[in-house]
């Protein structure tokens, strides 16, 4: 006799799911029943992953008033944030001049990073004079890019910019898609900034959009 299995209304979740519709893509077969090969088609290289943006704000008031004393504070900041892209399992993309683009295969990774690096900027901004000051903003997104070489390209990387863009000096802002894997994985607090308008990203795309912030 078979036995039915019981769940507990508290060990359920509620999930939205998508439906695909898969059409048929004409093949011809010709080539490979007759040649004896086939060539394949070149298919552009994507894969999901965890994008963290930063950059100093106020750099070019900094630049403005000591060329020399900030670029000695930005190579110092940039050593150690490097060390710590490294330490948590993530990759240096690019930099161009004061920002940073890096990558993590994951979510959890990538906001661990970002509040490290938050933490430990905070305290070595402490030895400085406060106009001196060096402060980040950073911006996670959870998106799909588009991999050349070593490079990434794509809407995740431009939600990823516009995040870090709406981040407070010294804080962190994460999109919905982020803040949902975390779940309950990391003892930080959030406040939900709700929707957000950004510039040149289409909005079937970012919303809906929430960000979370540290700092």
């Amino acid at each position: 006799m078979s036995q039915r299995r019981h769940h507990s209304a508290d060990n359920l979740a509620r999930l939205k799911v998508w439906k695909l519709a898969v059409k048929p893509v004409p093949c011809d077969l010709t080539n490979i029943a007759y040649e004896g090969e086939y060539e394949p088609r070149w298919v552009l290289e994507r894969k999901l992953t965890a994008i963290l943006c930063a950059d100093v704000h106020g750099y070019s008031r900094l630049m403005g008033e000591d060329e020399e004393a900030t670029h000695r504070i930005l190579k110092s900041c940039r050593k150690l944030i490097d060390s710590l892209i490294e330490e948590h399992h993530g990759r240096f993309v690019n930099s161009a001049g004061d920002s940073v683009l890096a990558e993590f295969a994951s979510v959890v990774n990538a906001v661990e990073c970002a509040v490290e690096i938050q933490t430990t900027l905070k305290s070595e901004n402490g030895k400085l004079p406060p106009d001196r000051r060096m402060e980040f903003r950073i911006g996670i997104n959870l998106g799909d890019v588009i991999v050349d070489g070593e490079q990434i390209y794509g809407d995740g990387v431009n939600v990823a910019a516009r995040l870090e863009s709406l981040a407070e000096p010294g804080g962190i802002c994460v999109s919905g898609s982020v803040h949902e894997q975390l779940g309950n994985k990391l003892a930080i607090s959030y406040e939900d900034l709700g929707q957000q308008t950004v510039k040149n990203i289409r909005r079937s795309r970012t919303s809906p959009t929430r960000c979370g912030c540290y700092g």
